[in-house]
């Protein structure tokens, strides 16, 4: 399944799911990738000052990985400030 972030609480969310579906629990997720299980619910909450190393942990745990592509328009009136 592919699903879209365009915010840090998207992209918690996403993240969220994916745990959810592997059935791991924050804790869990936490000491996989050698972090607290409040660093965990702080980036499924969407905070926006987690670290990039500690994202790709993430990302790499829940086997997901992260592609760059050009952004579509779907909403003309969308502010970049928006997802801030």
């Amino acid at each position: 399944m592919i699903q879209m972030a365009r915010s840090p609480k998207q992209f918690g969310a996403a993240l969220q799911q994916r745990r959810s579906q592997k059935g791991l629990s924050q804790s869990a997720l936490a000491d996989l990738i050698g972090t607290g299980q409040k660093t965990i619910s702080k980036i499924e909450n969407g905070n926006p000052a987690t670290k990039l190393e500690t994202l790709f942990s993430l990302l790499a745990a829940l086997d997901l990985e992260l592609e760059i592509k050009p952004r579509s328009k779907s909403n003309p009136n969308e502010q970049w400030e928006d997802y801030l």
